[in-house]
């Protein structure tokens, strides 16, 4: 069995795998799961280099219908160690023990058992470990909405330790997929790294003991879904918890981008090498201004345009990374402005956010017909506008909506 994920969900691959009681294995692979735009498959593969995102992939392995195991991408060990964290279990294999890992089938699982064999862990923590493992991958095979993918029937992982059944995890997690669409946009990837954006205002408002766990967390490097496994809880329990601090600012969510010799993890630093140029289309040169002013200092590249007439013409010589929109202008407006921009191709999926002066469900609808990206009601305050920019600027940088 195979096919595009176009064609049939992810949900419905698994009640077939369950009902028919197969053994084998799923491999599914799609870009990333979490991109605020769903793309074709001749626009991913035409779009602007903004955009890109590298492909993942996921394993399923099935025992007469039920969960064995999953694997997320290539075989990595640091998963299982981020939840030996949480466990205090400060031993290791030592190299010769791990080399011999590289032969078999899964080497991740082979090092869970290789544990295991050498006392390391109990079983009871081991399957604790693989419930973990098998709940964080069927939130992302949930949560994609395209990919392509193979089922292979064949032996299960030899030995089980234990076996899941599908149909109560796919309804919990379901359930939990959903409860995650809720927090977008303050909060988008399981991969989004937490960063301190407002000390002074965490400890005014919070407790002490607090303040110091969310400083202990957010440096930057860490996570939320590898918080989420030092924590031992899943990732909609940490986002949730998270997600007021966030949502005032206090918190900043990053993508990790150490792929790229020329990005270094943090938001506030400049994106890489060359800056990415943001246009700014305004009537209000008071407005303009605030937005050089808060871009300019983080190593963007801001050019205001307060007449809307020139601003197409203008824009195709720029060529931005980003564009920000007034709605209400005089002689054209900024609904006619995004409409033919996205005539173009050159424009197709540059992000464009279109600022407004009333938050309206109205103006949220028309803006997203004429293909804005997003939409900031003024006034904003420099976090708002940083967030937005991150959010779409770097959005080549996303690991894994």
């Amino acid at each position: 069995m195979q096919g595009n994920l176009n064609e049939i969900d992810i949900c419905s691959i698994l009640q077939l795998i369950e009902l028919g009681q197969r053994t084998g294995q799923l491999w599914v692979e799609a870009h990333s799961s979490y991109q605020s735009h769903k793309l074709s498959d001749e626009e991913v593969s035409n779009q602007h280099p903004a955009w890109e995102s590298k492909p993942q992939s996921w394993f399923v392995f099935f025992l007469n219908g039920q969960i064995v195991y999953c694997q997320a991408g290539e075989s990595s060990l640091s998963r299982i160690d981020d939840y030996l964290r949480y466990y205090r279990i400060e031993k290791r294999l030592n190299k010769m023990q791990l080399a011999t890992l590289e032969s078999t089938n899964s080497p991740e699982y082979a090092y869970l058992w290789a544990l295991l064999e050498h006392n390391i862990i109990t079983p009871q923590v081991a399957r604790n470990i693989i419930h973990g493992l098998v709940h964080e991958t069927l939130f992302d095979l949930l949560s994609l909405h395209q990919g392509s993918f193979i089922f292979d029937l064949g032996t299960a992982l030899v030995p089980q330790l234990t076996s899941l059944e599908i149909g109560t995890l796919v309804t919990k997690i379901t359930k939990q997929v959903q409860e995650w669409k809720q927090l977008y946009p303050h909060i988008q990837s399981p991969e989004q790294l937490p960063v301190l954006a407002d000390i002074a205002r965490l400890s005014d408002s919070l407790p002490a003991s607090t303040v110091n766990k969310l400083q202990h967390w957010a440096d930057g490097k860490t996570s939320l879904r590898q918080l989420a496994r030092y924590l031992n809880r899943d990732i909609l329990t940490v986002a949730k918890a998270i997600y007021p601090y966030v949502q005032q600012g206090w918190l900043q969510l990053v993508y990790s981008v150490t792929s790229n010799p020329n990005i270094k993890i943090g938001s506030w630093e400049q994106v890489d090498k060359r800056k990415r140029r943001i246009v700014c289309i305004e009537d209000a040169i008071a407005i303009c201004e605030t937005v050089e002013s808060i871009l300019k200092p983080q190593g963007y590249e801001t050019i205001s345009i307060t007449k809307p007439l020139e601003a197409l013409s203008l824009v195709f010589q720029l060529k931005p990374d980003l564009i920000l929109c007034d709605i209400a202008m005089p002689e054209l407006d900024g609904y006619e402005i995004c409409a033919m921009l996205r005539h173009s191709r050159a424009f197709r999926l540059v992000p464009i956010i279109m600022l407004t002066g009333k938050e309206g469900f109205i103006d949220r609808v028309r803006a997203r017909m004429i293909g804005a990206t997003d939409y900031l009601t003024k006034p904003f305050v420099d976090t708002e506008l940083l967030m937005l920019v991150e959010k779409y600027i770097n959005i080549d940088s996303v690991v894994g909506i």
